[in-house]
């Protein structure tokens, strides 16, 4: 390993040895608090040395740099596209942070172990979002999940075992399924680089046979199956819910937003870069389409029944993984006017809106439920006046969940429906904006009661500085963005500019 390749590696480097510092700190230092401070103000040295790597970039106008770690295989890329994830994964991390500082009082002992897994797991998102080879791909994934499952798990109580449990189970069966669709790849093509993949299956493909023959097929579809369950899409689903519903709020709330976006980093990476000849591209588009009709639909339809918020946010982001495979589709379909980027830009800009939004919802519901005890919606009930800054908040997001303006829900809804359109994809544009329609109703419901309903206790319900602090970022992204979406849009248009040239 050379220097320059621990230069590319430092972002994940420093993300690992904040991880384990916070570990030492914690061993010495009885006020538990100082942790939150050291963790948050720790991530700004990640966020700078993305940041070096990115004007590094821009001064030699190149579009990756490369590490091979001495394997003469490229195995590992620094481009706009992977510090793109990088800046969104940080800043999630460092939201999620803040937001669980008073919430892991519940740990008693273990809150150095509680952010060091968060961070660890942060690291292995990280490494997806630059990883070019099938082999260092399935290492970054086991590093994130394993980190997730003990986080699952770190009530120890009935529901958080089980959440573990069953998040660890069926996320080893996914990454076998995953492996296994990783070797039939492998055997047809010979080599495990995603560039090389390419290339083999342009000359190999006869142009009759879909993903040209049964064998690819088959893998192809292994997949999409195992990548399926890391974004929780149909018919992959199962686990969201329950996992969800199980594990400390701040974990759903990390779940929800950066282990999507690392699945949807590596996704993009994959599929437009080694399955990008023009036959492949026309199947794996539209075996997307339909995921995407099918996880929006079941999503919203099954979340109306949830009478728990994080149960109800579960199946929620069952639904936005749905909105997002809609970019995913928008590939193969385009005519040949329509701009190339706008299906995987949408999907980049939409991940950063829904990020912002579901960590505004998921902060006002930490600060709520860890006051009130409880998580299910009906004890929200008249949480405008017991909580009005809290409340507002909640329903904003709400409404941005929704698509209405003048939020960044509404203006990711605009750009990636959109880009539907542009791809002779109306009929996939349609189901989505039908589908909002009907996540209005459960939206609405938290709303309704927390505006219309007398409340339970007439105890004000407060938060601490950081968790306030968490709120305000999350709740002015929301509402900036919505009326002012141009600097996102362009950083999305840049980042995936390496995948389509």
């Amino acid at each position: 390993m050379t220097t320059h390749d621990i230069y590319l590696l430092s972002p994940e480097i420093s993300m690992a040895g904040l991880a384990i510092l916070l570990i030492l700190v914690d061993l010495v230092v009885s006020r538990k608090s100082i942790l939150t401070i050291v963790a948050v103000l720790g991530l700004a040295v990640p966020l700078a040395l993305s940041i070096v790597l990115w004007f590094d970039l821009t001064d030699q106008a190149a579009t990756q740099m490369k590490a091979d770690f001495g394997t003469e295989i490229v195995t590992f890329v620094v481009d706009k596209f992977s510090l793109f994830f990088k800046f969104l994964l940080v800043g999630a991390t460092a939201l999620v942070i803040l937001a669980s500082s008073e919430y892991v009082s519940k740990f008693k002992n273990f809150h150095g172990e509680f952010f060091a897994l968060i961070l660890f797991a942060t690291s292995g998102m990280m490494l997806l979002a630059s990883t070019v080879e099938l082999i260092t791909i399935y290492v970054s994934l086991e590093l994130t999940a394993l980190p997730i499952a003990a986080l699952a798990a770190f009530m120890r109580d009935s529901r958080s075992s089980e959440a573990g449990l069953k998040f660890l189970i069926l996320s080893a069966i996914s990454s076998a399924v995953l492996l296994y669709g990783m070797v039939i790849i492998y055997g047809f093509t010979g080599t495990t680089v995603l560039a090389d993949i390419a290339t083999q299956l342009g000359g190999l493909l006869d142009g009759e046979s879909a993903f040209g023959g049964n064998a690819l097929l088959f893998g192809v579809i292994l997949v999409i199956a195992g990548f399926g369950f890391k974004i929780s899409s149909v018919p992959f689903q199962m686990w969201a819910p329950d996992v969800y519903e199980g594990s400390p709020t701040p974990v759903t709330a990390f779940l929800s937003v950066a282990s999507k976006a690392a699945g949807f980093a590596v996704i993009l990476r994959v599929f437009y870069i080694a399955f990008s000849a023009e036959i492949l591209s026309v199947d794996w588009s539209a075996v997307f389409a339909v995921l995407a009709a099918v996880s929006m639909t079941f999503g919203n339809l099954v979340a109306i029944r949830q009478n728990n918020i994080k149960r109800m946010l579960g199946y929620s982001t069952i639904a936005h993984a749905g909105y997002l495979m809609v970019g995913l589709a928008a590939v193969a379909s385009r005519t040949p006017d329509a701009d190339a980027i706008i299906g995987p830009s949408g999907v980049l800009f939409y991940l950063s809106g829904y990020a912002i939004t579901n960590l505004a919802a998921f902060s006002a519901v930490i600060a709520i439920s860890n006051r009130i005890n409880s998580d299910l919606i009906d004890s929200f009930a008249g949480m405008a006046r017991r909580a009005p800054f809290l409340a507002g908040v909640l329903g904003f997001s709400m409404i941005s969940l929704i698509g209405v303006p003048p939020t960044v829900g509404f203006m990711s809804k605009i750009y990636i429906f959109g880009a539907a359109v542009d791809t002779n994809l109306e009929w996939l544009a349609v189901t989505g904006m039908v589908n909002s329609v009907i996540s209005a109703y459960y939206y609405l419901r938290v709303v309704k009661v927390m505006y219309l309903r007398e409340p339970i206790d007439d105890a004000p319900v407060g938060s601490a500085l950081p968790m306030k602090l968490a709120v305000m970022v999350t709740m002015a992204g929301t509402a900036f963005f919505g009326i002012y979406p141009t600097p996102l849009i362009n950083l999305a248009r840049s980042a995936v500019d390496v995948l389509v040239s």
